[in-house]
């Protein structure tokens, strides 16, 4: 056998195996950035996430390019990769847009809903009510977002559902901090519950209206929020 034929074989990760670990990480990285746990401007250091997460720096910096992508982070040569800031223009910027968005979804999901997607909603609102009522901020926030995930995902309009995922990181983000003033939360709370109503009735307009005016609010308290967090 000629000796130079024979190749050894090399264990090199596949494609699909990197973008797995890397949608993995920029998960967890997005999960952190979004209930400020990762402050803006923090630094994200790519040696040390490998290391805690156990995998290689590949994943990392494919899980930071996604990032960028998101608007959740900005890599520059010299300080690395960071967590972007969240100025209150940009809030009320984002939620005039997102409002509309998501408004319209709720419109086109009450015209049509059927009667097993109705039921899971009401499963979702349940769930959400009991979270609110014992306090639990993070269960709470997780459960609300299925929601506003839901109902784009299930309004029947793929492009509106396209727009809305180039923006919903950074709404998300803004979501959370609004829902740490307890009359926000309170207050988002009847405007759910008001969404629920118009999902019962097949009102479309009631749908519109009472989804937009909810993103609309949340939007005015994360400006808010952001305003009073910046020095004089």
């Amino acid at each position: 056998m000629d000796v130079q034929s024979v190749r050894i074989p090399v264990a090199v990760p596949l494609v699909a195996e990197v973008s797995a670990m890397a949608a993995r990480v920029a998960d967890i990285l997005r999960d952190r950035i979004v209930r400020g746990q990762l402050a803006p401007g923090a630094r994200i250091v790519e040696r040390q996430l490998s290391a805690e997460l156990a995998v290689s720096r590949t994943p990392v910096r494919e899980a930071l390019k996604l990032l960028e992508a998101d608007g959740l982070v900005e890599i520059s040569r010299n300080r690395g990769a960071q967590v972007t800031t969240y100025s209150p223009d940009e809030a009320r910027d984002l939620f005039d847009v997102i409002s509309v968005l998501e408004g319209l979804a709720a419109q086109r999901l009450a015209e049509g809903i059927s009667p097993l997607l109705m039921a899971r909603f009401e499963g979702l609102h349940a769930e959400m009510l009991s979270h609110y009522r014992a306090s639990s901020l993070d269960a709470y926030f997780d459960v609300n977002t299925a929601i506003h995930d839901l109902v784009v995902a299930q309004c029947g309009n793929p492009r509106l559902a396209q727009n809305h995922r180039r923006l919903v990181s950074r709404a998300r983000r803004g979501r959370f901090l609004a829902i740490l003033d307890p009359e926000r939360w309170a207050q988002s709370i009847r405007e759910h519950e008001a969404l629920m109503t118009a999902l019962r009735d097949r009102d479309g307009p009631a749908a519109f209206a009472a989804w937009r005016i909810h993103l609309a609010h949340t939007g005015a308290s994360v400006a808010a929020v952001l305003t009073a967090a910046t020095p004089d």
